[in-house]
Protein backbone atom coordinates (compact mmCIF):
# COMPACT_ATOMS: atom_id res chain seq x y z
CA UNK A 1 0.00 0.00 0.00
CA UNK A 2 1.18 3.54 -0.74
CA UNK A 3 1.49 6.13 2.02
CA UNK A 4 -1.15 8.81 1.64
CA UNK A 5 -1.03 12.06 3.57
CA UNK A 6 -3.52 14.80 4.27
CA UNK A 7 -3.24 18.50 4.80
CA UNK A 8 -5.25 19.63 7.81
CA UNK A 9 -7.09 22.87 7.18
CA UNK A 10 -7.98 25.55 9.66
CA UNK A 11 -11.27 27.36 9.53
CA UNK A 12 -10.11 30.24 7.35
CA UNK A 13 -13.40 31.71 6.37
CA UNK A 14 -15.83 31.48 3.55
CA UNK A 15 -13.67 30.44 0.62
CA UNK A 16 -11.87 27.47 2.11
CA UNK A 17 -11.56 25.37 -1.04
CA UNK A 18 -11.24 28.14 -3.63
CA UNK A 19 -7.94 26.74 -4.93
CA UNK A 20 -9.92 23.66 -6.04
CA UNK A 21 -12.44 25.81 -7.87
CA UNK A 22 -15.13 25.54 -5.20
CA UNK A 23 -16.66 28.89 -4.16
CA UNK A 24 -18.60 29.59 -1.01
CA UNK A 25 -18.47 28.53 2.60
CA UNK A 26 -18.37 24.74 3.15
CA UNK A 27 -21.70 23.30 4.20
CA UNK A 28 -23.90 26.00 2.65
CA UNK A 29 -26.42 25.29 -0.07
CA UNK A 30 -24.39 27.33 -2.54
CA UNK A 31 -21.27 25.37 -1.76
CA UNK A 32 -22.98 22.02 -2.29
CA UNK A 33 -24.61 23.21 -5.50
CA UNK A 34 -21.14 23.84 -6.96
CA UNK A 35 -19.42 20.80 -5.45
CA UNK A 36 -17.66 18.61 -8.04
CA UNK A 37 -14.86 16.38 -6.85
CA UNK A 38 -12.32 14.92 -6.89
CA UNK A 39 -10.43 18.10 -7.76
CA UNK A 40 -6.64 18.30 -7.96
CA UNK A 41 -3.94 20.96 -7.71
CA UNK A 42 -0.21 20.39 -8.35
CA UNK A 43 1.90 19.46 -5.33
CA UNK A 44 5.49 18.22 -5.06
CA UNK A 45 5.64 16.63 -8.50
CA UNK A 46 2.25 15.01 -8.04
CA UNK A 47 -1.18 16.19 -6.99
CA UNK A 48 -3.15 17.22 -3.93
CA UNK A 49 -6.67 15.97 -4.53
CA UNK A 50 -9.80 17.04 -2.68
CA UNK A 51 -12.61 14.60 -1.93
CA UNK A 52 -15.90 15.74 -0.39
CA UNK A 53 -18.66 13.95 1.44
CA UNK A 54 -21.94 15.35 2.72
CA UNK A 55 -23.52 13.84 5.81
CA UNK A 56 -21.92 11.98 8.69
CA UNK A 57 -18.49 10.51 9.39
CA UNK A 58 -17.02 8.51 6.51
CA UNK A 59 -13.80 7.27 4.97
CA UNK A 60 -12.47 6.77 1.44
CA UNK A 61 -11.75 3.16 0.49
CA UNK A 62 -9.38 2.88 -2.50
CA UNK A 63 -9.30 -0.23 -4.68
CA UNK A 64 -5.62 -1.02 -4.23
CA UNK A 65 -3.45 2.05 -4.14
CA UNK A 66 -3.82 3.18 -0.53
CA UNK A 67 -5.10 2.24 2.87
CA UNK A 68 -8.53 3.74 3.69
CA UNK A 69 -8.45 7.48 4.41
CA UNK A 70 -10.73 8.99 7.09
CA UNK A 71 -12.44 12.26 6.24
CA UNK A 72 -12.36 15.35 8.44
CA UNK A 73 -15.36 17.46 9.33
CA UNK A 74 -15.45 21.13 8.48
CA UNK A 75 -16.40 22.92 11.71
CA UNK A 76 -19.92 21.89 12.76
CA UNK A 77 -21.25 21.53 9.21
CA UNK A 78 -22.29 18.47 7.23
CA UNK A 79 -19.14 18.88 5.08
CA UNK A 80 -16.49 16.16 5.39
CA UNK A 81 -13.34 16.29 3.32
CA UNK A 82 -9.92 14.80 2.68
CA UNK A 83 -6.97 16.22 0.78
CA UNK A 84 -5.10 13.20 -0.56
CA UNK A 85 -1.57 13.29 -1.90
CA UNK A 86 -1.52 11.44 -5.22
CA UNK A 87 1.46 10.72 -7.46
CA UNK A 88 1.67 11.80 -11.06
CA UNK A 89 -0.30 9.66 -13.50
CA UNK A 90 -2.80 7.74 -11.45
CA UNK A 91 -6.28 6.40 -12.18
CA UNK A 92 -7.93 4.65 -9.26
CA UNK A 93 -11.27 3.18 -8.21
CA UNK A 94 -12.66 4.22 -4.82
CA UNK A 95 -15.80 4.34 -2.75
CA UNK A 96 -17.03 5.94 0.46
CA UNK A 97 -17.79 3.90 3.55
CA UNK A 98 -20.32 5.56 5.87
CA UNK A 99 -22.23 3.86 8.63
CA UNK A 100 -20.90 0.50 7.49
CA UNK A 101 -22.36 0.89 3.98
CA UNK A 102 -20.45 1.47 0.75
CA UNK A 103 -21.51 3.96 -1.90
CA UNK A 104 -20.19 5.85 -4.89
CA UNK A 105 -19.06 9.47 -4.72
CA UNK A 106 -22.20 11.58 -5.27
CA UNK A 107 -20.08 14.49 -6.57
CA UNK A 108 -18.24 12.45 -9.20
CA UNK A 109 -20.04 11.53 -12.44
CA UNK A 110 -17.56 8.75 -13.28
CA UNK A 111 -18.77 5.50 -11.73
CA UNK A 112 -17.83 1.85 -11.84
CA UNK A 113 -20.84 -0.15 -10.75
CA UNK A 114 -23.37 0.94 -8.17
CA UNK A 115 -21.01 1.65 -5.28
CA UNK A 116 -17.71 2.73 -6.87
CA UNK A 117 -16.29 5.81 -8.55
CA UNK A 118 -13.17 6.51 -10.62
CA UNK A 119 -10.66 9.26 -9.90
CA UNK A 120 -7.93 10.29 -12.31
CA UNK A 121 -5.17 12.83 -11.83
CA UNK A 122 -5.14 15.57 -14.50
CA UNK A 123 -2.05 14.04 -16.16
CA UNK A 124 -3.47 10.52 -16.41
CA UNK A 125 -3.73 9.52 -20.09
CA UNK A 126 -7.15 9.61 -21.67
CA UNK A 127 -9.09 6.38 -22.14
CA UNK A 128 -10.85 6.79 -25.48
CA UNK A 129 -13.86 4.57 -26.14
CA UNK A 130 -14.76 4.18 -22.44
CA UNK A 131 -17.81 6.36 -21.73
CA UNK A 132 -18.39 8.12 -18.43
CA UNK A 133 -20.93 5.95 -16.62
CA UNK A 134 -22.75 7.07 -13.49
CA UNK A 135 -23.25 4.87 -10.47
CA UNK A 136 -26.99 4.65 -11.19
CA UNK A 137 -26.63 3.85 -14.88
CA UNK A 138 -27.50 0.36 -16.11
CA UNK A 139 -24.94 -0.91 -18.59
CA UNK A 140 -26.09 -2.56 -21.82
CA UNK A 141 -25.79 -6.34 -21.96
CA UNK A 142 -25.19 -8.59 -24.96
CA UNK A 143 -28.32 -10.17 -26.36
CA UNK A 144 -26.85 -13.66 -26.63
CA UNK A 145 -26.72 -15.69 -23.43
CA UNK A 146 -25.25 -19.15 -23.18
CA UNK A 147 -26.21 -21.41 -20.28
CA UNK A 148 -23.06 -23.36 -19.54
CA UNK A 149 -23.32 -26.37 -17.23
CA UNK A 150 -19.71 -27.51 -17.06
CA UNK A 151 -18.91 -31.12 -16.25
CA UNK A 152 -15.25 -30.32 -15.62
CA UNK A 153 -15.75 -27.20 -13.51
CA UNK A 154 -19.09 -28.04 -11.95
CA UNK A 155 -22.05 -25.72 -11.56
CA UNK A 156 -23.84 -23.52 -14.03
CA UNK A 157 -22.95 -20.09 -15.30
CA UNK A 158 -24.27 -17.59 -17.82
CA UNK A 159 -21.83 -16.59 -20.54
CA UNK A 160 -22.70 -13.52 -22.64
CA UNK A 161 -21.56 -13.21 -26.26
CA UNK A 162 -21.40 -10.00 -28.29
CA UNK A 163 -20.36 -9.61 -31.96
CA UNK A 164 -18.63 -6.21 -32.03
CA UNK A 165 -18.76 -4.89 -35.60
CA UNK A 166 -20.58 -8.01 -36.73
CA UNK A 167 -18.23 -10.52 -35.11
CA UNK A 168 -14.88 -12.07 -35.90
CA UNK A 169 -12.02 -13.56 -33.88
CA UNK A 170 -13.10 -14.61 -30.41
CA UNK A 171 -11.92 -12.46 -27.50
CA UNK A 172 -12.36 -14.40 -24.28
CA UNK A 173 -12.70 -11.91 -21.42
CA UNK A 174 -11.89 -13.56 -18.10
CA UNK A 175 -13.74 -12.10 -15.09
CA UNK A 176 -16.40 -11.33 -17.65
CA UNK A 177 -18.99 -10.09 -15.16
CA UNK A 178 -16.70 -7.18 -14.18
CA UNK A 179 -16.50 -6.16 -17.84
CA UNK A 180 -20.28 -6.36 -18.09
CA UNK A 181 -21.45 -4.72 -14.88
CA UNK A 182 -18.62 -2.45 -13.68
CA UNK A 183 -16.91 -1.32 -16.88
CA UNK A 184 -18.78 -1.11 -20.21
CA UNK A 185 -16.49 -3.27 -22.34
CA UNK A 186 -19.19 -4.00 -24.90
CA UNK A 187 -19.60 -0.27 -25.62
CA UNK A 188 -15.84 0.33 -25.63
CA UNK A 189 -15.09 -2.50 -28.07
CA UNK A 190 -17.94 -1.37 -30.34
CA UNK A 191 -16.41 2.11 -30.39
CA UNK A 192 -12.88 0.88 -31.11
CA UNK A 193 -14.11 -1.32 -33.95
CA UNK A 194 -16.24 1.47 -35.41
CA UNK A 195 -13.23 3.80 -35.48
CA UNK A 196 -11.05 1.23 -37.19
CA UNK A 197 -8.70 0.68 -34.25
CA UNK A 198 -9.31 -3.06 -34.21
CA UNK A 199 -11.01 -5.57 -36.51
CA UNK A 200 -14.51 -6.85 -35.75
CA UNK A 201 -14.39 -9.34 -32.89
CA UNK A 202 -16.71 -11.62 -30.97
CA UNK A 203 -16.57 -10.94 -27.23
CA UNK A 204 -17.17 -13.87 -24.89
CA UNK A 205 -17.67 -12.73 -21.29
CA UNK A 206 -16.60 -15.63 -19.05
CA UNK A 207 -17.60 -15.19 -15.39
CA UNK A 208 -15.59 -16.80 -12.63
CA UNK A 209 -17.29 -18.78 -9.90
CA UNK A 210 -14.15 -19.36 -7.79
CA UNK A 211 -11.25 -17.23 -9.02
CA UNK A 212 -8.66 -18.77 -6.74
CA UNK A 213 -9.50 -22.30 -7.82
CA UNK A 214 -10.13 -21.63 -11.51
CA UNK A 215 -7.33 -19.18 -12.25
CA UNK A 216 -4.49 -21.03 -10.57
CA UNK A 217 -2.10 -22.95 -12.81
CA UNK A 218 -4.43 -25.89 -13.31
CA UNK A 219 -5.72 -27.46 -16.52
CA UNK A 220 -9.43 -27.85 -15.71
CA UNK A 221 -10.53 -24.37 -16.80
CA UNK A 222 -8.80 -24.58 -20.15
CA UNK A 223 -9.95 -28.11 -20.82
CA UNK A 224 -13.48 -26.89 -20.16
CA UNK A 225 -13.05 -23.85 -22.39
CA UNK A 226 -11.70 -26.03 -25.22
CA UNK A 227 -14.12 -28.94 -24.95
CA UNK A 228 -17.29 -27.31 -23.61
CA UNK A 229 -17.47 -23.52 -23.90
CA UNK A 230 -16.07 -22.88 -27.37
CA UNK A 231 -18.37 -25.51 -28.95
CA UNK A 232 -21.28 -23.67 -27.32
CA UNK A 233 -20.06 -20.42 -28.87
CA UNK A 234 -19.74 -22.13 -32.25
CA UNK A 235 -23.35 -23.34 -32.01
CA UNK A 236 -24.74 -20.02 -30.73
CA UNK A 237 -25.47 -18.54 -34.16
CA UNK A 238 -23.16 -15.58 -33.46
CA UNK A 239 -20.38 -15.20 -36.06
CA UNK A 240 -17.16 -16.30 -34.35
CA UNK A 241 -13.73 -17.21 -35.69
CA UNK A 242 -12.56 -19.82 -33.18
CA UNK A 243 -9.23 -20.28 -34.99
CA UNK A 244 -8.14 -16.81 -33.90
CA UNK A 245 -8.70 -16.70 -30.16
CA UNK A 246 -7.43 -13.94 -27.90
CA UNK A 247 -7.49 -14.51 -24.15
CA UNK A 248 -7.61 -11.33 -22.05
CA UNK A 249 -7.17 -11.53 -18.29
CA UNK A 250 -6.23 -9.37 -15.34
CA UNK A 251 -4.52 -10.24 -12.05
CA UNK A 252 -5.16 -13.95 -11.45
CA UNK A 253 -6.91 -13.97 -14.82
CA UNK A 254 -3.70 -12.77 -16.44
CA UNK A 255 -1.81 -15.57 -14.69
CA UNK A 256 -4.32 -18.08 -16.06
CA UNK A 257 -3.99 -16.66 -19.57
CA UNK A 258 -0.21 -17.12 -19.44
CA UNK A 259 -0.61 -20.65 -18.12
CA UNK A 260 -2.95 -21.46 -21.01
CA UNK A 261 -0.45 -20.10 -23.53
CA UNK A 262 2.25 -22.38 -22.10
CA UNK A 263 0.23 -25.53 -21.55
CA UNK A 264 -2.44 -25.27 -24.28
CA UNK A 265 -0.54 -23.68 -27.19
CA UNK A 266 -2.84 -25.23 -29.80
CA UNK A 267 -5.73 -23.39 -28.14
CA UNK A 268 -4.17 -20.12 -26.94
CA UNK A 269 -1.62 -18.29 -29.09
CA UNK A 270 -2.71 -14.68 -28.48
CA UNK A 271 -2.77 -13.21 -24.98
CA UNK A 272 -3.46 -9.75 -23.54
CA UNK A 273 -2.82 -9.71 -19.81
CA UNK A 274 -2.90 -6.76 -17.43
CA UNK A 275 -1.15 -6.92 -14.06
CA UNK A 276 -0.87 -10.73 -14.22
CA UNK A 277 -0.25 -12.37 -10.84
CA UNK A 278 3.12 -13.73 -11.88
CA UNK A 279 4.21 -13.98 -8.25
CA UNK A 280 1.93 -17.00 -7.98
CA UNK A 281 3.29 -20.41 -7.05
CA UNK A 282 1.56 -23.32 -5.28
CA UNK A 283 0.79 -22.22 -1.72
CA UNK A 284 1.78 -18.57 -2.28
CA UNK A 285 -1.69 -17.23 -1.51
CA UNK A 286 -1.58 -18.84 1.93
CA UNK A 287 1.70 -17.14 2.92
CA UNK A 288 1.67 -13.93 5.00
CA UNK A 289 3.38 -12.20 2.07
CA UNK A 290 2.16 -13.79 -1.16
CA UNK A 291 4.44 -11.60 -3.30
CA UNK A 292 7.55 -12.40 -1.26
CA UNK A 293 8.39 -15.70 -2.93
CA UNK A 294 10.64 -16.45 -5.91
CA UNK A 295 10.56 -13.74 -8.57
CA UNK A 296 8.26 -14.70 -11.42
CA UNK A 297 6.68 -17.58 -9.51
CA UNK A 298 5.52 -20.73 -11.26
CA UNK A 299 5.34 -19.12 -14.71
CA UNK A 300 9.00 -18.05 -14.64
CA UNK A 301 9.99 -21.54 -13.52
CA UNK A 302 8.05 -23.00 -16.44
CA UNK A 303 9.56 -20.51 -18.89
CA UNK A 304 13.08 -21.45 -17.81
CA UNK A 305 12.45 -24.94 -19.16
CA UNK A 306 12.89 -23.38 -22.63
CA UNK A 307 9.51 -23.86 -24.26
CA UNK A 308 9.21 -22.88 -27.90
CA UNK A 309 6.86 -19.91 -27.91
CA UNK A 310 7.55 -18.78 -31.46
CA UNK A 311 3.83 -18.99 -32.26
CA UNK A 312 2.72 -16.76 -29.35
CA UNK A 313 1.82 -13.07 -29.40
CA UNK A 314 1.68 -11.82 -25.82
CA UNK A 315 0.98 -8.31 -24.54
CA UNK A 316 1.91 -7.49 -20.94
CA UNK A 317 0.69 -4.40 -19.14
CA UNK A 318 1.30 -3.55 -15.47
CA UNK A 319 0.37 -0.49 -13.42
CA UNK A 320 3.42 1.71 -13.00
CA UNK A 321 2.52 2.18 -9.32
CA UNK A 322 2.49 -1.58 -8.62
CA UNK A 323 6.05 -1.52 -7.35
CA UNK A 324 6.05 -5.02 -5.86
CA UNK A 325 4.48 -6.56 -8.96
CA UNK A 326 7.00 -5.06 -11.38
CA UNK A 327 9.95 -7.41 -10.72
CA UNK A 328 7.75 -10.50 -11.11
CA UNK A 329 6.30 -9.24 -14.37
CA UNK A 330 9.58 -7.95 -15.77
CA UNK A 331 11.25 -11.35 -15.39
CA UNK A 332 8.36 -13.22 -17.00
CA UNK A 333 8.23 -10.69 -19.84
CA UNK A 334 11.93 -11.17 -20.58
CA UNK A 335 11.75 -14.97 -20.38
CA UNK A 336 8.70 -15.04 -22.67
CA UNK A 337 10.54 -13.04 -25.31
CA UNK A 338 13.65 -15.19 -24.94
CA UNK A 339 11.48 -18.24 -25.63
CA UNK A 340 10.65 -16.83 -29.06
CA UNK A 341 7.31 -15.12 -28.47
CA UNK A 342 6.40 -11.78 -30.00
CA UNK A 343 6.02 -9.62 -26.90
CA UNK A 344 4.62 -6.17 -26.19
CA UNK A 345 5.36 -4.54 -22.81
CA UNK A 346 3.70 -1.42 -21.41
CA UNK A 347 2.99 0.28 -18.09
CA UNK A 348 -0.32 1.95 -17.25
CA UNK A 349 -1.03 4.96 -15.05
CA UNK A 350 -2.52 2.90 -12.25
CA UNK A 351 -2.00 0.50 -9.41
CA UNK A 352 -3.70 -2.92 -9.34
CA UNK A 353 -6.99 -1.56 -10.57
CA UNK A 354 -9.36 -2.39 -13.42
CA UNK A 355 -9.97 1.32 -14.02
CA UNK A 356 -6.34 1.60 -15.09
CA UNK A 357 -6.37 -1.52 -17.27
CA UNK A 358 -9.20 -0.48 -19.56
CA UNK A 359 -7.24 1.26 -22.30
CA UNK A 360 -4.58 -1.47 -22.32
CA UNK A 361 -7.30 -4.07 -22.78
CA UNK A 362 -8.49 -2.55 -26.06
CA UNK A 363 -5.05 -1.61 -27.35
CA UNK A 364 -3.47 -4.99 -26.59
CA UNK A 365 -6.32 -7.08 -27.98
CA UNK A 366 -5.98 -5.09 -31.22
CA UNK A 367 -2.21 -5.67 -31.20
CA UNK A 368 -2.63 -9.41 -30.56
CA UNK A 369 -4.80 -9.65 -33.68
CA UNK A 370 -2.48 -7.56 -35.87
Amino acid sequence: MRPVTERVRTEDGGNAFAEFGLPGRPGTDGFWAAARTPASVPADGGWRTLFLWRGSEALIDFESWSQPIPLRRWADTDCWYAEVRMPARLRVTYRFIAGGAACADPFNPAGAGGDRSIAATPDAPAQPHWPVVGADDVLPLPRTRLRWASERLGGRRTVRVHPAGGGGPVVLLLDGDDWLHLHPAMTAFDSAVARGEMPPVTLVFLPAKDRRAEFGCRPELWEAVRDELLPLVADSGVPADLDRLVVAGQSLGGLSAMYAALEFPDLVSRVACQSPSLWWAPGAEDRPDPLGGPVGGAIAARLRRSPDLSGLRCAFDVGEHETRMLPHCALAEALTEQAGATVRVSRSASDHDRAGWRHALLRDVAWALA
